[in-house]
């Protein structure tokens, strides 16, 4: 794939750095402030850019922004591990400078999309819709699971291992092809540019080893639910129909719905897509997310 150049976006993103909590956090950002505001969240191990295989997709005009998480993409942060507390924290005081009065539009994918529904069940007030892609949560624990992952924990902790080296960017390119199929060449090439850096030794990917440490503390889907529960603005659950993510949470759509305890639900389920539905499918997304989000109050 040397020969295969990266993609041009149409509506091409800029960069911004605003200080939240402890974190320099890096902001991706598409269009005028001055239009309706769309803030989207990313995966694990990905980065805000990549949504831009979606933006230049939308119809509309929208001010678009997605932040760099703490730790991955261009937020440059080390620590000795991360917790989901942090998260919703930081999007709190992320959204209270972008948008500090009104409610704003939500869409997350993966853990962007599980982080999105828990802050949406915390701060009901500060959510006019949401869009969870794929963010439904994990496989339930029992309490009995807790000594083994405490040890596994601790004894990770001693000496985290780093994420996969690759050689080059063709080589990584490649890797994302291989992991989502429906990603053409060139985008690929330009994840694997907003993924990684090159260096004499290679490439160091852009996220913090310590992202790889399993969680100390167990996941209570009862919790999760309890927030989706809590809900108030209409939400839309889109997945890839090829996604692994049903078997891994135990969930199956049913009459072409997800059974999930959103209040205000709707499902789309996307054919011949998985996981990474902003890759593999960003013009589908596009139209999903604009069709809902201009027929929300």
């Amino acid at each position: 794939m040397s020969d295969i150049s990266t993609y041009t976006a149409r509506i091409p993103a800029r960069g911004n750095a605003h200080r939240v909590r402890d974190v320099e956090y890096y902001i991706n950002e598409w269009g005028d402030p001055n239009d309706p505001l769309i803030v989207f969240l990313h995966g694990w191990g990905d980065s805000g850019v990549t949504f831009q295989f979606v933006v230049d997709a939308l119809a509309g005009r929208w001010h678009v922004i997605a932040p760099d998480w703490r730790g991955f993409g261009r937020t440059f942060h080390r620590a000795s591990g991360y917790w989901f507390p942090d998260y919703l924290a930081d999007l709190d005081d992320l959204l209270s400078k972008y948008s500090p009065s009104a409610p704003v539009r939500l869409v997350g994918h993966s853990m962007g999309g599980n982080i999105g529904g828990l802050y949406a069940g915390a701060m009901p007030e500060r959510v006019r819709a949401f869009v969870n892609v794929e963010g439904f949560g994990l496989a339930d624990t029992s309490p009995d699971e807790a000594p083994a992952r405490y040890r596994e924990w601790l004894q990770r902790s001693r000496e985290i291992s780093g994420f996969t080296r690759f050689g080059s960017m063709e080589a990584l390119a490649r890797h994302i092809v291989g992991r989502s199929p429906g990603i053409s060449a060139t985008q690929a090439r330009f994840v694997a540019e907003a993924w990684a850096v090159e260096g004499p030794d290679g490439l160091t990917l852009r996220a913090d080893p310590a992202h790889k440490l399993p969680n100390a503390a167990l996941y209570r889907r009862a919790e999760a639910e309890a927030c989706w529960r809590n809900v108030t603005a209409p939400v839309l659950l889109v997945a890839g129909a090829d996604s692994a993510v049903f078997e891994a949470v135990g969930i199956r759509a049913a009459g072409g719905a997800l059974p999930l305890p959103f209040p205000d639900c709707r499902t789309r389920i996307i054919e011949e897509c998985g996981h990474m539905v902003h890759f593999e499918a960003p013009g589908l997304l596009a139209q999903a997310i604009e069709d809902f989000l201009n027929a929300t109050p």
